[in-house]
Formats: structure tokens, C-alpha cells, sequence
């Protein structure tokens, strides 16, 4: 099997051409002996000129020759056997993971496959209930604590435009997780597009069928049942304690523990704290979403192409004299803004999307960086204090009855109250009220937001239109803590994996996913 990369391909061109295509264009009269899409990219860098970039896996009948004809192209020999494979193994008790988001659910397929039935505690509810529970809550009724956008089957991931995109390498970790997504009823073509995602009305359906699949190979799912607490001897975890959901507390042994918590389980990082493991505070960002029309993004970035592509998206960074840096995160085209409150009396924006991404509106987080030296103390959950904080302002500004605070681009540049919108109607629910983020927002993360806008604004024609409307608080970009691990990704509690974002470990459902993956390997590792 040969990679061939970097083939450009006009627009025009179908999925199903493709192999005459690059016959054609390589003057290549043989037989492909196999033909597999591995990437499909958009280059729109040039709006007279928006093509196709494709990579290939491809099979011929003779490899060094083919190699040595087209030695002038990216063409590389494929690794067939690095593929993520656990061994069967066996255990007195049954290792026990927490969450059951994107790193829950891939720790869970991969302990499973290795015949360890794991117990995956969800303090949350299943799909079905937890969608009744949003929902209930964005029509404007009461917040439930356990189960919101936050909390429940699948994570904050089941609530998100499900980009698959991230920082990390592509390997058999990647590749497995990919795998796992399509087995369970996501789109082929995540396996191939260079910015892949699910959508949130595909992937509640993945999440269930991966519980199924866990299910099957005799793990167990215990839906509303909280850890509390952690028993260690001699600092190795003997047992946990779960509160279920008659509110009822009991003792579940184990020996080996997989914490994929999430970045928002803010009470259960303070009993993690209490019983002594070694947290330190990280960076993260806050800002605000920005949402603009998906019309604009468009024709910004495919010109007179747009009517030929799907909505467009953004990635814009900016670096400012005031030694701050800020970035766009989580783009949602075609998306809406969502309530995304996980405490009672607290506002919280996110970003999300169907896969079809078709509604009027793109938004992403406008976020600046932030650092421990920010958060006004020295506790190692200072800075989850400090997000509590700004979302308690949030709470205030928007009137108190989680509406979000809202601000239209162009009062934002001046530094002056919205009192009306223009042609960009918010779409965050339960509604917005219109005021002057600087009632929410300190005034370093203000003027590094608004001079973001106007940078970003020469990269994308139309980002610092004054309709543009920006909605507060985002806050939950990534956990605002690090759990320490050794290299066997144990804690200093030995059995005790802290993994996923909410460790500290991992930004978003790609990188979670993999720190599954690989927290499971060494889980396994240390059974051999």
C-alpha cells in the first residue's frame, strides 16, 4: 500500500471519479489494485482559485516502480501494522471508570475488548433523559444540576458541533477512535475529511451505541451514581465510594480506577483535593461567543465558490502588544449558542452543532488566555474559583434568570451599552439581554478582545461587522486544573488514572478520546 498526498482536485470533481481522476492525472494506464480516500481538504486561500487537496492510499502491482516514476510526488509506503490492539487479561475486580464522555467511552471499548468488564459510573442521565433535561432547561425551565450540557451520557462532547479535530498526531490511537465513531453510526467520511466532525443530533445516537457495545462485552453502565469519595491503603485505591440515584451511598472495591471526570465536575475536584491528590492550577482561556451570519462566513471565505461548498468555518489567532494572546475555538457553522450552566445562579456559553450545520448563524468562543498569576490566589483550585466567579457576573448581567449577557460588536468596539440588535438575531435560549460585557469581563481580557476583532478582521472580511452579536461567558474552554500522573499515568494514589480534559490532559473529544485509549493501555500494562 502506497500514500500519495497533496493531489489537487477541482471542485467539480465527484467522490466517485476520483479514481479515474488521478489516473488521468499521474498518465498512469495500470489497475488500482485497492483505492481508499484517507484525506479530503479545502484550500480556499486563494478565492480565485478554491480546489480540493486529497491524500490517497493506493494499491499497485508494482510498488519500486511506481515509486521511482513518481519520485518528484508525496508518496510514501504505508505501515499496515500499527494498529491499537489490547491482550486478554483477567482481574479479581473489575476496574472501575468515571464519565462517560469521549475518554470514558474509549477507556471503556478498549478495558471491554480486553475481556474486564469495567463499571462506568455517569453521575449524569442517559441520552433520552439528559435531551428532555436541556431542553427543558433552554425553553426556560429549572437547571438540573446532574443532568445538563455538562453532564450525562457522552459528556459536554453530546452537546457540541463533534469536531474531531486536534493538535495531536494521527496514529493507531486516532485511527482507533475513528473506527470506533463510524462502527457506532458516524459518517464515513470523518475517517477522511481533513476537518471532521459529527454534529450533535448524530452523535447522541453514537453514544448510545457505543454503551451497547460496552454492554455486549460484558461491561456495565450505572447511570446517576456520583463518586464521592476514594479509599486508599498504603496509597493504592482499594475501594470507592458512589452515591446512586436514590441518593443512597455505598462502598464498590476496586483496585484500579479511571477518572475521566470532565472539566466542569467542580465538586468532585474538591474531594479530590481533600483526600490529598497532587493538583496543580493551568492556564486555560475566557471570552465570549461571537455569531455572526453563516452568509458572511461564506462568502469571506470561498468567495464566488461559497455556493458550491458547505458553511464555511474559521481558526483565527491574534498575539497583542499587551503580551496577551487570543484565539477563535470550537467554530460552530451553522450552529447556535448554548446554555451551558452546570451550577445553580450561573451563566455559561458554549457552541453547537447539527451535523447538516444549516442554521443562519456561525459562532465560535472569542477567548484570551489566561494564567494561575490571574486568578488572585494561591489554592490549587483558585482558578475554579475564579470561573465560578465570572459566571456568577454572567448570572447577574443577563437579569438573573440564566438569559446570557449580550453585546453587539460594534458597542463592544466602543466600549458603550447595546440597547437593540441588528440583523444577527442571538440564538442562545432561553434569550439575551443586552448590555455592556464590562460588567462581566476584566478589562486586560476586554482590550485584548477587541483589538482580536479588528486583527481577525483583516484575515476574515466582515468578523468586526458592528451586527455581530458576542454572548457571555465562556468559560469552560478547558479544565482549570492538572492532576499530577507519572509516567504510568498513575496519580499519587497508585490504580488511580486521572484522565481526559478534566485531568488536565486533553482539549476536546479527539485528544480525550485518545487519553482513553492510552490510560487503558497502561491500566493493562500494569497486569501483565
Amino acid at each position: 500500500m502506497l500514500r500519495i498526498n497533496n493531489i489537487k482536485v477541482p471542485l467539480s470533481v465527484a467522490l466517485k471519479d476520483l479514481p479515474q481522476y488521478l489516473k488521468k492525472e499521474l498518465a498512469y494506464d495500470g489497475a488500482w489494485l485497492s483505492f481508499k480516500i484517507i484525506k479530503q481538504a479545502i484550500d480556499a486561500r486563494r478565492k480565485s482559485d478554491v480546489h480540493y487537496v486529497y491524500g490517497f492510499d493506493i494499491g499497485v502491482k508494482d510498488e519500486e516502480r511506481f515509486l521511482t516514476r513518481y519520485k518528484n510526488l508525496q508518496i510514501s509506503k504505508v505501515d499496515l501494522s500499527d494498529v491499537y490492539a489490547l491482550p486478554k487479561c483477567n482481574i479479581a475486580l473489575r476496574p472501575v471508570i468515571v464519565g462517560s464522555g469521549p475518554a470514558g467511552m474509549l477507556a471503556g471499548i478498549a478495558l471491554a475488548e480486553a475481556g474486564l468488564k469495567p463499571i462506568i459510573l455517569e453521575r449524569g442521565r442517559k441520552v433520552p433523559e439528559r435531551q428532555k433535561d436541556v431542553q427543558a432547561f433552554w425553553q426556560g425551565g429549572a437547571l438540573n444540576p446532574e443532568s445538563n450540557v455538562q453532564f450525562g451520557e457522552g459528556g459536554a462532547g453530546t452537546f457540541s458541533d463533534g469536531k474531531l479535530m486536534s493538535g495531536i498526531k494521527k496514529d493507531k490511537y486516532t485511527a482507533k477512535v475513528l473506527q470506533e465513531l463510524v462502527s457506532a453510526g458516524a459518517p464515513e467520511d470523518i475517517l477522511y475529511l481533513a476537518k471532521p466532525h459529527v454534529g450533535t443530533d448524530i452523535l447522541a445516537k453514537v453514544v448510545q451505541n457505543i454503551r451497547y457495545k460496552i454492554e455486549d462485552l460484558g461491561g456495565e453502565y450505572r447511570f446517576e451514581h456520583k463518586l464521592e469519595d476514594i479509599i486508599s491503603q498504603n496509597q493504592k485505591i482499594v475501594a470507592i465510594k458512589v452515591r446512586n440515584e436514590q441518593g443512597q451511598l455505598y462502598e464498590l472495591a476496586t483496585n484500579h480506577l479511571i477518572l475521566a471526570i470532565g472539566h466542569s465536575a467542580r465538586d468532585t475536584f474538591e474531594m479530590l483535593y481533600r483526600i490529598g491528590l497532587v493538583i496543580e492550577p493551568k492556564p486555560f482561556a475566557v471570552g465570549a461567543r461571537i455569531e455572526h451570519k453563516q452568509s458572511l462566513i461564506n462568502a469571506s471565505q470561498y468567495g464566488k465558490f461559497a455556493s458550491s461548498l458547505g458553511a464555511a468555518d474559521y481558526k483565527m489567532a491574534y498575539h497583542a502588544p499587551n503580551g496577551r494572546s487570543a484565539f477563535t475555538f470550537c467554530m460552530c457553522p451553522g450552529g447556535e449558542v448554548i446554555a451551558a450552566a452546570s451550577e445553580k445562579n450561573r451563566v455559561v456559553t458554549n457552541g453547537m452543532s447539527e451535523h447538516a450545520r444549516n442554521k443562519e448563524n456561525a459562532n465560535a468562543a472569542l477567548l484570551v488566555g489566561v494564567t494561575p498569576q490571574d486568578f488572585g490566589g494561591t489554592h490549587p483550585l483558585q482558578g475554579m474559583y475564579w470561573q465560578r466567579e465570572l459566571e456568577e457576573k454572567a448570572f447577574v448581567a443577563g437579569g438573573r434568570n440564566y438569559h446570557a449577557p449580550a453585546q453587539l460588536v460594534g458597542d463592544f468596539l466602543k466600549n458603550k451599552d447595546s440597547n437593540h440588535l441588528g440583523d444577527v438575531k442571538p440564538s442562545y435560549t432561553p434569550g439575551v439581554t443586552l448590555c455592556n460585557l464590562a460588567s462581566v469581563l476584566s478589562p486586560y481580557i476586554l482590550e485584548t478582545m477587541r483589538m482580536a476583532i479588528l486583527d481577525m478582521d483583516n484575515k476574515l472580511h466582515g468578523f468586526a461587522t458592528p451586527d455581530a452579536v458576542l454572548t457571555g461567558v465562556e468559560s469552560r474552554s478547558s479544565s482549570p486544573i492538572r492532576i499530577f500522573r507519572d509516567e504510568t499515568l498513575q496519580s499519587s494514589i497508585k490504580g488511580l488514572y486521572p484522565c481526559g480534559e478534566g485531568a488536565g490532559y486533553a482539549g476536546g473529544i479527539m485528544s480525550a478520546a485518545v487519553d482513553g485509549l492510552k490510560c487503558a493501555e497502561k491500566l493493562v500494562e500494569m497486569l501483565a
